[in-house]
């Protein structure tokens, strides 16, 4: 039983700043429907006092649907968008 002490652990090295990069150049549109959401959210926190006489739930109901809206076009818009880079803009070898 011998054990190999050359294993490099590439992936445990990166600190959560390099990663986060790192994984938005891999899909750049999950920061955007990451900021939108939060947009969205403050958005909703700064109306809420200004709602009229709406109920508070039905506000944070449509406040939640239209975050959970854009983060999922993000998430569809960015798939098409590594579908097209994967096999129509690849270069032909």
């Amino acid at each position: 039983m011998s054990t190999n002490n050359d294993i490099s652990l590439s992936s445990y090295d990166e600190d959560q700043g390099s990663k986060l990069i790192r994984k938005a150049k891999e899909a750049p549109f999950v920061p955007i429907g990451m900021a939108g959401f939060a947009a969205i959210v403050a958005y909703g926190l700064y109306k809420l006092k200004s709602r009229g006489n709406t109920k508070m739930s039905v506000h944070l109901i449509h406040m939640r649907v239209a975050a959970q809206g854009f983060v999922v076009g993000a998430m569809t818009v960015g798939m098409g968008y590594s579908l097209y880079r994967e096999y129509w803009a690849k270069p032909k070898p």
